[in-house]
């Protein structure tokens, strides 16, 4: 969702009159609201991977009515071209995907080759279907926070900026092969700096998030009490982030600031952080990446070998 944005601004700069409405699941509407390219956001009722054409259709039937010229799928499915079909846009445009010849009339073919980030293959989709493979240019997202929504997350949790920030994302919705291990080692090292240490996460990251409050008292524990709007606008305050490739990663980068990535099972050069200040750690073992939700060798050691130092040398290298 945060990488999309680079393709509404290449919407915006070849046409600054259009008007950019997104259809999308409820908990990324937060972060469209923070996206100033969007007008607004459309709650996707229909979960992912249920089909539920009846509800569908009857959302086809209201956005029919708002009348749009065209229709950008960034999903490779299926079923997330039903909508656009059923509403009738006159313009249906997505990469081929799923055998879905029928409902698309501008349909690409992706050579993967050429495109090779995630991020390029979402921007190419604003441009002619002659120039569909062509390499874009990359605006890197920008998120944009209000000083008074800041303010007030920052009162509920009464939280001071006094000292510097390190923000720490230790989750990854995708499995323990993303998850550095070290963050408690971490957080010892810059509290005994002198910095704040701030957990983000869901409700899911508790468990290791506990775990490194363990091992730190002192550290500010926010994982599954903030809604992601809040976070995005507490996350905004932060010296430097440390996170391992998650969503949260990218919002980072999105806003901004500083940013040690870490990668284990997954590829860099796939879904890297688009901002000009960070630092992409990957070990870049013969067994890596396998995008493998657990080690499928069982030692981990695209994660287990990348220690507290190398990361430390990363923020240090990086202008804080």
């Amino acid at each position: 969702m945060v990488m999309a944005q680079s393709l509404f601004i290449a919407l915006k700069q070849q046409n600054p009159d259009c008007q950019i409405d997104l259809l999308a699941p409820a908990w990324s509407l937060p972060l469209i609201s923070r996206m100033p390219e969007v007008r607004s956001g459309i709650e996707m009722p229909v979960g992912h991977g249920k089909l539920d054409l009846k509800a569908r259709n009857a959302l086809a039937q209201k956005i029919k009515q708002k009348a749009y010229t065209q229709a950008i799928l960034l999903p490779n499915s299926l079923k997330s071209a039903f909508i656009p079909f059923l509403a009738n846009i006159p313009k249906r445009t997505g990469w081929r995907g799923e055998m879905r010849y029928f409902l698309l009339n501008d349909l690409r073919i992706l050579n993967k080759q050429k495109l090779t980030k995630t991020v390029q293959r979402f921007v190419a989709l604003a441009y002619a279907k002659n120039k569909s493979n062509q390499v874009p240019h990359i605006t890197a997202p920008r998120l944009v926070v209000s000083a008074t929504e800041v303010q007030k997350a920052q009162e509920k949790y009464q939280l001071t900026t006094q000292k510097p920030i390190l923000t720490l994302c230790p989750g990854a919705e995708f499995g323990e092969a993303k998850r550095w291990r070290y963050y408690g080692e971490l957080a010892t090292q810059y509290i005994k700096k002198g910095w704040n240490v701030w957990l983000f996460g869901s409700a899911k990251d508790q468990a290791v998030c506990a775990t490194i409050k363990a091992q730190n008292p002192t550290v500010i524990d926010l994982s599954g009490q903030t809604s992601l709007a809040e976070a995005i606008d507490l996350m905004s305050l932060s010296t430097a982030i440390v996170s391992n490739d998650s969503g949260l990663m990218h919002i980072g980068a999105a806003l901004h600031l500083p940013v040690v990535a870490i990668y284990g099972s997954t590829d860099p050069h796939f879904t890297p952080p688009l901002n000009t200040q960070n630092k992409v750690l990957s070990l870049n073992l013969e067994c890596s990446p396998c995008f493998q939700r657990i080690c499928p060798k069982g030692h981990l050691n695209c994660l287990n070998q990348l220690n507290v130092e190398m990361v430390v040398d990363a923020l240090e290298n990086l202008s804080l």
